[in-house]
């Protein structure tokens, strides 16, 4: 049984993920080369035991929010998307998003999802700065990143090493000012 979901918006809702989840396609995404392309999954199998696992840390962790990404016209799962990394003292935290149902890509999910739990961020959880990484070669991520007002602050030249070869990871940051004023700029607030 699930939690009521934490947060809304127009098609999605972002809920606790629940034990059930590890039944469900959730352990799949990160044995998906697809889907693990533009991140550091897909590296060890991954099965429902570490779902679970993670599942049961995730209940319990101050240090990080992990929410389920559920469809709100279905309540289908198709990703998770969360603040990790929460330091209280530097109110800051890493942003990070998987969107591992296909079916949901290109649909504006992965925005609609980052600009609520970055929104939760800086609103609920007092944060003063949220930051990500990713792959140099990850267009959906960059282009992500973009979107929700983060901007460069600088490549870490060759930091990954994904299929065979090492990769360069780019680093975003986000401090709430700046935020509050993008989002009342594109109406987003």
């Amino acid at each position: 049984m699930s939690l009521p979901p934490l947060l809304t918006g127009p098609r999605l809702a972002l809920r606790a993920l629940c034990p059930a989840d590890a039944d469900g396609p959730y352990p799949g995404w990160l044995n998906d080369g697809q889907v693990c392309a533009g991140n550091s999954h897909g590296v060890w199998p991954y099965g429902r035991e570490q779902a679970r696992d993670f599942i049961a840390r995730a209940a319990t962790a101050r240090d990080a929010l992990t929410l389920a990404i559920t469809l709100r016209s279905d309540g289908r799962h198709v990703g998770n998307v969360g603040l990790q990394g929460i330091h209280p003292i530097y109110r800051s935290a890493e942003f990070a998003i998987l969107l591992g149902d296909r079916a949901a890509w290109g649909q504006g999910y992965g925005l609609e999802a980052a600009r609520l739990i970055v929104a939760h961020g800086f609103a609920a959880l007092n944060l003063h700065r949220i930051h990500c990484g990713t792959f140099a070669d990850n267009a959906g991520m960059l282009a992500l990143a973009a979107r929700l007002g983060m901007r460069e602050e600088g490549r870490r030249v060759e930091a990954a090493y994904k299929n065979g070869r090492f990769v360069d990871v780019i680093e975003f940051g986000l401090l709430r000012d700046q935020f509050v004023a993008s989002a009342a700029a594109t109406g987003n607030s």
